[in-house]
């Protein structure tokens, strides 16, 4: 495994200048503008005929800018400035790459480098918005120190208001913010930021990498919110997609250049069965520059303190977890079984962001519990800071669903708690979205069901049920705290 990661690493050092320019792409790739107002266009479609860009500003064209084929698959195009040095595409008008596929179709499509999309109301299509204003949002306050344990508030944008509509960053900014910072923790961790277009996804369906969710606000709401979390010092996490993509090509990056891989295995094995979506093609050299340089433009571009990446077993093996029970014997980890490429992926991204940005915390959503997973990568393990302890949920869902309380195992309670493995830190938790969202109940709702409608004011009578499920609750939640790992995570609400 190591030695994968390292014939990688020294092949893009050798032929694209290191890792930190490698990574970098997201400042050529897409729509670009130079300090002299010309634009740069830079896409890689290696099944594409032709590639030419139409908009607002060609009056929809489709022929009248075409890219220059360039080697392995890339093409370019340079915009040049106005005369009076006005940038020829503005702020704020639509774009599309026009892809003529090898059928000889045409194909109107997003950049997968596009930073903003947007949807109408009456449409159900996202729209690609060329955005580059001329004040960006500046960032005002440094990024809060390191943190030696985390106590992590999982949540998401659109949900956190009691209004029947999405909320925005500007709400979670001025009315969420001081709570969370009032309630004692130090870090958010925010779901559903990348552009998904299927709300009800949780933004785990995405389909623009590079681009902030549009319907809570703008690029610079987003900027502002982590600003103002910053100087409250708080850590802001990102919950970044890279173990999948939404199969949409019409806003999304399937299909993106006529053919069915591009970004993705062709065949079965770029689709996940479970999850109907599109597999990545780790061992891809413009995938890997795709996802290393999503990873760099979040962190600074919007000032994110680190990710806690999503679906990492999916990527581990390729039969993604799926009908696969985990004992810990250690032939489940090393073996065929397992995608080396995506191991390779995680240790790059891992050894970038530790080297370029070392105050950034990365996490694993790993159910698997592959060894060394959350050791550094100079070690031969995968680079990881933390991993999710995602027995103890189980657990509590498991104790809650089939024991009565008197039949509580307490030895068993603690071993489920204290399993971890040697020297790799964990963040605990009693429960997360997946528990609460996804056609699940919450803990409260477990123990005390209809009775949360009815009993829980002080101007009713209080119940057993209630008296028996409040104080289980404190004491799940404390229990888990104590001995479930070096930090703790609690979702919104």
């Amino acid at each position: 495994r190591y030695s994968l990661f390292y014939n990688r690493l020294k092949n893009i050092e050798e032929n694209e200048g290191g890792l930190d320019k490698f990574s970098e792409s997201y400042k050529t790739f897409g729509v670009n503008q130079f300090v002299d107002g010309g634009i740069y266009c830079k896409e890689w479609a290696p099944g594409a005929e032709a590639v030419f860009l139409a908009g607002d500003f060609n009056g929809w064209n489709p022929f009248s800018h075409p890219y220059k084929k360039m080697e392995y698959g890339k093409w370019e195009l340079f915009i040049p400035p106005e005369k009076d040095g006005c940038p020829p595409v503005p702020h704020g008008s639509k774009l599309k790459v026009v892809i003529r596929a090898q059928n000889g179709e045409l194909l109107y499509r997003i950049s997968p480098w596009a930073r903003y999309v947007v949807r109408d109301e009456d449409k159900v299509n996202y729209d690609w918005v060329h955005w580059n204003p001329p004040q960006s949002y500046i960032h005002k306050h440094p990024s809060p120190k390191r943190l030696k344990s985390l106590r992590i508030y999982e949540s998401h944008v659109g949900i956190a208001s009691p209004e029947g509509k999405v909320a925005s960053y500007k709400n979670f900014t001025y009315s969420v913010l001081p709570r969370i910072k009032d309630l004692g923790y130090n870090c958010v961790q925010l779901m559903a930021i990348m552009e998904h277009a299927y709300y009800a996804s949780f933004g785990y369906q995405v389909t623009s990498f590079f681009a902030a969710s549009s319907r809570y606000g703008t690029p610079d709401d987003l900027k502002e919110m982590i600003d103002v979390a910053h100087s409250m010092g708080i850590t802001v996490l990102l919950d970044v997609v890279h173990s999948h993509a939404s199969k949409n090509s019409e806003d999304g990056l399937n299909k993106f250049d006529g053919t069915d891989s591009c970004f993705f295995h062709s065949g079965p094995k770029g689709t996940h069965q479970l999850w109907d979506s599109r597999l990545f093609d780790y061992a891809n050299w413009e995938v890997l520059r795709f996802l290393l340089s999503n990873l760099r433009m979040w962190i600074e571009d919007y000032r994110f303190d680190g990710f806690r990446f999503d679906g990492v077993t999916s990527m581990l093996y390729h039969h993604h977890g799926i009908g696969t029970g985990f004992s810990g014997d250690y032939n489940e980890y090393f073996g065929l079984h397992v995608d080396e490429d995506a191991l390779c992926y995680l240790m790059l991204a891992n050894h970038m962001i530790n080297s370029l940005h070392p105050e950034c915390i990365t996490i694993a959503e790993d159910v698997s519990g592959m060894p060394a997973l959350c050791r550094p990568v100079a070690e031969g393990g995968g680079g990881f800071d933390y991993r999710l302890a995602m027995a103890i949920p189980d657990k509590w869902i498991q104790i809650i669903k089939e024991l009565k309380d008197e039949d509580w195992n307490m030895g068993n309670i603690v071993h489920t708690l204290t399993n971890r493995r040697y020297k790799e830190k964990y963040i605990a938790y009693a429960e997360s979205h997946d528990q609460a969202l996804v056609g699940d109940k919450t803990l409260a709702f477990r123990l005390m069901d209809a009775e949360m409608y009815t009993n829980m004011s002080v101007l009713s009578p209080l119940t057993s049920v209630i008296d028996r499920g409040i104080q289980l609750h404190k004491m799940i939640r404390l229990i888990t705290h104590a001995l479930g790992g070096e930090s703790y995570l609690n979702f919104m609400g």
